[in-house]
């Protein structure tokens, strides 16, 4: 139907031919069929911005109201159909330059190019089903569809990298050569072969990706002075891990591995700043026992990262961690004092993960001056906060503190992520001194998180030796 004025001679005349209506509906259908005719790469980018507002309002709006339980499967549920909308256009420029660029070749109707659809197809659809073992597939050890699927996720991750790196080459080249326009025997060659060099490139990352990820912790040795510690606790040791990510592809076994070389370190003070775990304290608790084992003499602290705040679950891993001699710092300190010396004493410091302001996780959000309350800057103030971006405001707000002990990036993990990592955080990896008195440690993590690779990266425990000046 239309809604027109009558009275206007423009309308009118439209009225009498009926032109008008016909207009109005023509634009109507112009638009859903456009709508329609939307290839479907653009088709999943409005699904996953449709997911990623969801997303948004229910941090905002829903959190406060919904149950420990059903916030943990919506948040993981909205994070993994986010995560495959945002897939899906990747998976079709996957399939699209992986099979059907060969569809018209000799090879097309033979039995291995049948083999070969099925596995891309295989391929895709695990490395898709990856975010959803989250929510199924999560026990004391992991199971193989798990480590699979993560694997799958790793190598789509570098796949796409080098079809796109290569697809740009190959578009700078034909601009500079000028045949842009011309379509010859050498260019179908050229077309065929940067698929077939992707998926090379690929399989031989993947697998050093892997072998590097299977490898022990490498233990990193690092001195760091550290301004009013007494003398008395010169070389202090400090163990250092961070994002170990009990999860899918993480068990009991690698985290037995890990407490066994930290005990082997004989540390003074252990600290683990957050992304211990993926998963609820209850399902996963058979695979925490080994750090029962942890036996500091100046004990062992715990902070949160993000990743326990999308477990829903804080409150039970703390109680979990405390029944294990694990004392979470949330938002508090406390005084470690010299074994030497009952006078001696430095400050040690832990603020909750930013991410649970981000989530409204109800009793919880960084807050620096709780912390460090009765922290003086008479003594020296070690501080333990997961993200890095965390110890920037922390050093902003409160100069004096001396050490900030962080983890989070795990150094990009795999290639090509590293470049991401780099950029999108104020301190990567290692040691960074900031002004005359304070430095930064980031840890580039003692396992990995879901993938199950290491590239341009590498797994560590640090040990690390405070010297009084």
């Amino acid at each position: 139907m239309c809604f027109v004025d009558p009275r206007h001679p423009f309308i009118t005349t439209l009225l009498t031919t009926g032109d008008f209506c016909r207009t109005e509906g023509n634009s109507q259908e112009a638009k859903m069929i456009s709508f329609k005719q939307l290839p479907i790469e653009a088709k999943a980018a409005v699904a996953a911005g449709v997911v990623f507002v969801s997303m948004m309002l229910s941090r905002s709006y829903l959190v406060e109201k919904l149950d420990f339980r059903t916030r943990r499967w919506l948040l993981r549920l909205q994070m993994a159909l986010f995560v495959n909308t945002l897939m899906l256009m990747g998976s079709l420029h996957v399939w699209r330059s992986t099979v059907t660029t060969f569809t018209r070749s000799s090879a097309a109707s033979s039995f291995c190019f049948m083999l070969w659809k099925i596995a891309v197809f295989m391929f895709l659809a695990l490395a898709h089903s990856s975010f959803f073992t989250l929510l199924f597939l999560v026990a004391e050890e992991p199971y193989f569809f798990s480590l699979a699927a993560y694997t799958c996720l790793g190598a789509y991750i570098i796949l796409i990298f080098f079809l796109f790196t290569l697809g740009s080459v190959e578009q700078a080249y034909k601009f500079l050569a000028g045949r842009g326009a011309k379509a010859g025997t050498g260019n179908k060659n050229r077309t065929a072969l940067k698929p077939v060099l992707a998926v090379l490139l690929t399989v031989v990352l993947t697998v050093v990706g892997l072998l590097n990820a299977s490898q022990p912790p490498t233990v990193n040795s690092v001195e760091i002075p550290v301004h009013k510690l007494p003398s008395t606790m010169n070389n202090l040791k400090v163990v250092l891990l961070s994002d170990i990510h009990l999860g899918p592809t993480v068990g009991k076994t690698k985290l037995a591995m890990i407490v066994r070389m930290v005990k082997a370190l004989k540390p003074d003070i252990t600290v683990i700043v957050g992304d211990l775990t993926d998963a609820e304290a209850k399902i996963i608790r058979p695979a925490v026992e080994p750090l029962g084992e942890l036996d500091s003499p100046l004990g062992t602290y715990f902070v949160t990262g993000n990743h326990e705040y999308y477990t829903s679950d804080v409150s039970n891993w703390f109680e979990l961690l405390k029944s294990f001699n694990i004392q979470p710092l949330h938002n508090e300190n406390v005084k470690i004092v010299s074994p030497k010396s009952a006078s001696d004493w430095f400050c040690l410091a832990g603020v909750d993960d930013i991410e649970a302001d981000v989530l409204h996780y109800s009793g919880h959000g960084m807050d620096l001056k709780k912390a460090l309350r009765g922290c003086s800057n008479e003594h020296a103030i070690v501080l333990l906060a997961h993200q890095p971006v965390a110890a920037k405001w922390a050093l902003q707000e409160r100069p004096d503190i001396n050490l900030i002990l962080s983890g989070h990036t795990h150094g990009g993990q795999i290639f090509p992520l590293n470049a991401g990592a780099y950029l999108l955080n104020p301190f990567f990896v290692g040691l960074y001194k900031v002004g005359q008195n304070t430095f930064v440690y980031v840890s580039p993590g003692t396992m990995y998180y879901g993938i199950p690779m290491r590239l341009g990266s590498r797994a560590e425990i640090t040990e690390i030796i405070l010297r009084s000046p």
